[in-house]
């Protein structure tokens, strides 16, 4: 048995879904795949996949056999590029996964300019505000704002993050501006699904959404307070459809951040984007000077 062409199989198949689609990406027929998927649950002694007529899962020593043949078999494609010379050149599909709003608003500008740079990298970005497991659904980055819990993947700083306290000036003009925070038991809160509830423990809450352009628009148009991070606020701000209160409690900065998964030898397409993304935003970031 060709262990590196057995765990390059088995990779294939939990990527592909099934064993006819794994064959026809690597050009072999789905009895070599099943022949060798066998051979290699015989050598290790484990099962690694849970195999049903219609579905495929992984078992626990599947996924863990599958994060690290991951892991293996990128750095042995890296080790070959590098030494015939062809590791200065990035190329290849470089999966991103970044927050809703953030994405929208800031992204494109540096993507089309890291693809001039890089021609033959393609970006394949994904949009979704939950922490995704970047190991286990095949990111190469995932961009996360907020603060980071431990874990054993490495994480680079892009920009530190603001969140202010805004509404519209009618809102202000009509039901007056809070003084402190526990003022705003008697305003009207717009929150975010994925906020911290300890910036505003008194708020009486009106609205909730997970995504934080609709609580900004809401915002404009006078349906209450919002704790939003100036990334999406930053043009009601410059253009006066809000404005900033309770400045004296302004929580504490939180930050972009890069989220990688350690290797000994990175990808090149991920080296060169997070040297490419490295001082993009500014400290403090564009967005900021409103």
């Amino acid at each position: 048995m060709d262990r590196l062409q057995a765990m390059r199989i088995f990779v294939t198949v939990v990527n592909e879904g099934s064993f006819v689609q794994a064959a026809e990406k690597l050009e072999v027929s789905p009895q070599l795949v099943s022949k060798s998927l066998n051979q290699l649950e015989e050598h290790l002694g484990v099962r690694l996949l849970n195999r049903t007529t219609r579905r495929q899962h992984l078992t626990e020593a599947g996924s863990a056999y599958f994060a690290r043949a991951q892991q293996v078999l990128a750095d042995i494609d890296d080790m070959e590029l590098q030494l015939s010379g062809l590791q200065q050149s990035a190329r290849g599909v470089l999966r991103i996964s970044a927050p809703v709003s953030f994405a929208i608003r800031h992204l494109a500008p540096l993507l089309v300019s890291f693809q001039e740079a890089y021609p033959e990298v393609v970006v394949d970005l994904q949009l979704n505000d939950r922490k995704v497991d970047i190991v286990e659904e095949g990111f190469d980055i995932a961009l996360r704002i907020g603060k980071l819990e431990s874990s054993s993947l490495i994480a680079k700083r892009l920009a530190p993050v603001r969140l202010v306290y805004c509404a519209a000036p009618q809102y202000i003009a009509e039901q007056g501006e809070p003084h402190d925070l526990a003022a705003l038991r008697d305003h009207r809160y717009l929150h975010y699904s994925y906020m911290d509830e300890s910036f505003v423990p008194a708020a009486a809450q009106v609205m909730r959404s997970n995504n934080g352009d609709v609580l900004v628009a809401a915002a404009c148009e006078g349906a209450g307070i919002a704790l939003q991070p100036t990334f999406i606020a930053c043009e009601a701000l410059r253009t006066g459809r809000l404005q900033t209160i309770l400045r004296s409690y302004e929580p504490e900065p939180i930050a972009l951040y890069a989220i990688f998964a350690h290797r000994q030898f990175m990808a090149s397409k991920v080296r060169a984007f997070l040297d490419f993304v490295d001082g993009y935003f500014g400290d403090p970031p564009y967005w900021d000077d409103y």
